[in-house]
């Protein structure tokens, strides 16, 4: 019976590709869902064997630590060089969309205050 592995929803494509390509460099069998038509399915990696599960939960827990360090030293290594997405860079990059969203956060948290009074 097949076992989820990995659940591929807000999971950025580089991240996905490297996890299967780990699967298939030590040889485990694995097949993918998508998230289908209307994008309410979960889209995820599933093992064909539950054997497999013990030896692809150590891989993928090993490779989940790296990405972190390697992502956190490259947001540190962009914030040093300046670099890192900021309030006022997206600010500058996209106005209009900023201040849709402290609009629709204003609006939202109105709501939930004024449903008291």
């Amino acid at each position: 019976m097949a076992k989820l592995l990995f659940r591929l929803r807000h999971v950025p494509d580089d991240e996905a590709a490297e996890v299967r390509e780990l699967l298939t460099a030590h040889d485990i069998s694995f097949y993918e869902t998508s998230a289908g038509n209307w994008g309410i399915s979960m889209p995820g990696l599933w093992l064909h064997d539950n054997a497999d599960y013990a030896q692809a939960r150590s891989l993928l827990d090993d490779y989940q630590q790296q990405r972190q360090q390697r992502m956190r030293a490259q947001y540190q290594a962009d914030r040093a060089a300046g670099t890192a997405d900021t309030l006022f860079s997206l600010l500058r990059e996209d106005p209009a969309k900023v201040i849709a969203y402290l609009f629709i956060i204003v609006v939202v948290a109105a709501i939930s205050i004024l449903i008291f009074y």
